[in-house]
């Protein structure tokens, strides 16, 4: 037995384990497997509250945007009916406006028809009232007659105008 290599390649194999266990091999090879694979698990509990992270920033943007959207949407129908608003106003300011400027057109119409009706009375009235006179002028004569004429001229004047 003791000439066989089996049996050496044992007894090296049990002073090489009783050398690492000597030495301690085993434990820091178990503390630097324990200590990398707590660091792993760190990473991963890291890279898993990371992703957590990132899907309620994801979602808080997705509402963010969503109520932008809805804000946006609001700002654009209140926009346009501002819009129609200020043009219903406007069309009613223009139909006022130029229905004031109708009435004052027709009433300076008006005025100067009524003013030119009043004109070509007095022009009657003096042609009517000079051919009257020369009228009872030639007809009248004397002094009696001229004052006769003078009244009755007076007179005409008074109710033609």
């Amino acid at each position: 037995m003791l000439a066989s290599a089996e049996f050496w390649v044992g007894v090296a194999f049990v002073i090489f384990w009783g050398i690492l266990f000597y030495y301690g091999v085993p434990g820091k090879a178990m503390s630097g497997l324990d200590s990398r694979g707590k660091r792993v698990a760190d990473e991963l509990a890291e890279a898993r509250r990371l992703r957590e992270d990132a899907e309620k920033l994801l979602k808080e943007f997705e509402a963010k945007r969503a109520a932008a959207e809805r804000e946006a949407a609001e700002i654009v129908s209140v926009a346009r009916d501002e819009a129609e608003r200020l043009a219903r106003e406007t069309e009613a300011k223009m139909k006022d406006f130029v229905a004031r400027r109708t009435a004052s057109a027709e009433a300076k119409i008006a005025q100067a028809e009524a003013q030119a009706a009043a004109e070509v009375r007095a022009a009657a009235a003096d042609a009517a009232i000079k051919a009257s006179e020369r009228i009872l002028r030639d007809q009248l004569a004397g002094p009696s007659g001229a004052a006769l004429v003078s009244q009755s001229l007076n007179d005409i004047r008074s109710k033609l105008q």
